[in-house]
């Protein structure tokens, strides 16, 4: 019987992550597991492509993001009293979101990965791909695709 101990969430903070990491955390119940609870910030680089930007100007950029992404953990954790009895980490990589997830589940030895099959939304998504189809297709453990 396939029992994960080591769980990876990624989340973009929208309604379908809440929904992963609520599955997430009815599975670490039933088995005593570890919930990673990661979210990717995109590069500012990324975003800013075509503006010539100095080098300060983007470090202030993604820490000014990675101190709201902190944030926003722990407002999304706090939605779900019931996760105070299993042991949650916190995460934050800048990057593509869908490398530092396979890379984040390289390193940690992830058993399972839950994430939404749907995040935010928006004419770019449709232009880079999905995602969690990304995810599916390349990562080396079972994934488990929340609607």
């Amino acid at each position: 019987m396939f029992s994960p101990k080591t769980i990876l969430v990624p989340t973009d903070f929208s309604e379908y992550s809440d929904k992963a990491l609520q599955n997430a955390i009815d599975i670490a119940k039933q088995f005593k597991s570890k919930i990673y609870l990661l979210h990717v910030v995109g590069t500012v680089i990324q975003y800013m492509a075509y503006y010539e930007i100095d080098p300060q100007t983007v470090n202030l950029v993604e820490k000014e993001n990675v101190a709201a992404a902190q944030k926003m953990l722990t407002e999304q954790l706090a939605k779900f009293p019931d996760s105070k009895s299993i042991e949650i980490m916190t995460d934050i990589r800048v990057g593509a979101p869908y490398e530092e997830i396979l890379r984040d589940q390289k390193e940690k030895k992830i058993d399972l990965i839950v994430i939404a099959s749907h995040g935010k939304t928006g004419i770019l998504s449709h232009l880079i791909g999905s995602v969690a189809e990304r995810v599916v297709r390349s990562a080396k453990c079972p994934v488990l695709l929340v609607r």
